[in-house]
């Protein structure tokens, strides 16, 4: 089976379906509290792919794995954080913002650190990112889905928070499938490697949040905030990455995909057990 004739329409739901979530004020958020839309940017579009880099080269990882870690790091935001955000007692006006932001900005900073990452590591194993390709790829697939949700949730409010109520029971489901077809495909690989990518997600992840968190800190933010920070860094568009990999239009690699295949995993299990804490500790307050 082709996978790419599943995770594409995965992925195109998730971001009509965040389309559909959007507001004006979500947009205005970003003029009026300025200084926590700057610190989840920052965490997200720059320390990231830092933080990517130094995995892929302190974990020593072949060409192929280096890059799927790096589509990782300059995926925008998950759309499930804006939940997580909310169980966490976070905030989730701050949360959709910058799920909405980070998918509107990597769609052009993802291809250049892309290109950074394949200069770097691909030549030697024939590995070519076309720009081009990936850029209409981001815009057809992400940007064209996320106007259309917008233009529903603005003329048609109530369709708009029905097609929402369905539309999110689907994508959780929907990933799990495509992580299980993903498997079944290249899992002597992902047994395979499976102790090493998995402790690397680990650590990408846990820095991720920490530093979100630290940046949080230095800036003043409140509690809210901070947590909302710390679960947009350290939760990302698993989908987007495993289409980037796959899509025969760019790399057209599903060995690419397993470090975004394993991510997810390692994400969620970390994130929820941060969300309990947090809601303990809230709770206690």
């Amino acid at each position: 089976m082709n996978t790419i004739f599943i995770v594409l329409p995965i992925l195109v739901l998730l971001m009509f379906d965040l389309g559909l979530t959007l507001r004006p004020a979500d947009f205005r958020l970003v003029m009026e509290r300025p200084k926590a839309v700057l610190v989840g940017f920052v965490g997200q579009i720059v320390l990231l792919p830092l933080i990517g880099l130094a995995i892929g080269y302190g974990f020593q990882m072949e060409a192929v794995f280096f890059l799927g870690v790096m589509l990782i790091a300059c995926s925008p935001g998950g759309s499930s954080s804006n939940v997580f955000s909310m169980l966490a007692g976070g905030d989730v006006a701050l949360s959709v913002s910058l799920t909405m932001l980070s998918s509107i900005v990597t769609l052009f900073t993802g291809p250049l650190v892309m290109s950074y990452a394949t200069g770097l590591v691909g030549e030697n194993q024939s590995i070519t990112l076309p720009v081009g390709n990936l850029l209409v790829q981001n815009l057809v697939l992400m940007l064209v889905p996320i106007v259309m949700g917008l233009a529903v949730a603005m003329w048609r409010a109530e369709l708009a928070r029905r097609m929402h109520g369905v539309l999110k029971k689907l994508a959780f489901p929907a990933l799990i499938l495509l992580a299980t077809i993903f498997f079944i495909q290249n899992r002597e690989t992902i047994v395979r490697e499976f102790p090493r990518l998995g402790l690397a997600m680990t650590v990408l992840i846990l820095v991720a949040m920490a530093a979100g968190g630290l940046l949080s800190r230095l800036m003043s933010l409140s509690g809210r905030e901070r947590r909302t920070i710390v679960i947009e860094i350290g939760m990302q568009n698993a989908a987007q990455a495993i289409s980037i990999a796959s899509s025969p239009f760019v790399f057209g690699n599903d060995v690419m995909a397993i470090p975004a295949i394993v991510y997810a995993l390692m994400m969620n299990v970390i994130l929820l057990t941060y969300v309990a804490v947090s809601k303990t500790k809230t709770a206690t307050k």
